[in-house]
């Protein structure tokens, strides 16, 4: 059996990963040019709809996996944060803004009459990722949070420079969770860190992040083929 990676190793082979997350993908690239149609936004903001929706089930099935108190209890922010306390608050509520602003009404967002099959079934698929796996690597599948931070900011300026109909407000999703995400991203690889102790839990979390980039890319191949045909 091979040692443990140190932890410097350790953190540096999740850290390769990133050129696999989905801010490389042609239709980010796309829409950060100022190249996508408003049809283009709406396919994109209807179906991420179904990722953000699901997020709070995700963080639900790693603490009902997880035997360890102090984590249960960590986790649990972020469930409020996506669901916010009481109808109307929360990231979820957020995310609805943006679908507004890009022109779909609230209705056929919450039916997912717009969700394509291939996003569904890659959400559907991390989700049961998350409740089937040890909960160490479904904390390390959402490890795409050390990626994310600087993605969300010229996510913000670039759709402001070239989306008009769109104001700083209706991107309070992003604008919000640029501060959050960077908090969650050290304190899920503290934890990864912390309980993957032998090779073979480290060599898990690793795939198990990849795993999370590969949904994130298929999701977009996925809304890329809905906005070419919404276009």
């Amino acid at each position: 059996m091979s040692e443990p990676l140190g932890e410097a190793e350790f953190v540096a082979a999740l850290r390769e990963l990133e050129p696999r997350y989905w801010g490389s993908h042609p239709f980010h690239r796309r829409m950060h040019g100022g190249d996508l149609t408003p049809p283009e936004l709406r396919a994109w903001a209807a179906n991420r709809w179904y990722y953000q929706r699901m997020l709070p089930q995700k963080d639900a099935a790693i603490i009902s996996n997880c035997p360890v108190p102090e984590i249960r209890r960590q986790w649990l922010d972020r469930i409020v944060y996506h669901d916010g306390r009481v109808a109307g608050e929360g990231g979820i509520e957020r995310w609805l803004r943006l679908c507004a602003a890009v022109g779909l009404d609230r209705e056929e967002v919450l039916d997912e009459r717009h969700v394509m099959p291939g996003v569904r079934f890659a959400v559907d698929a991390y989700l049961t990722f998350a409740r089937t796996r040890p909960w160490v690597e479904a904390v390390a599948s959402g490890l795409t949070e050390m990626f994310s931070g600087h993605l969300m900011r010229r996510r913000v300026t670039d759709l402001l420079a070239n989306y008009a109909w769109i104001s700083r407000d209706d991107l309070a999703y992003f604008t919000n969770r640029i501060d959050a995400v960077s908090g969650e991203g050290k304190d899920a690889l503290d934890i990864v860190v912390r309980y993957c102790r032998t090779r073979e839990q480290q060599d898990a979390a690793v795939a198990a992040l990849a795993f999370k980039c590969d949904v994130l890319c298929s999701m977009l191949d996925a809304i890329e083929r809905a906005a070419s045909e919404a276009a």
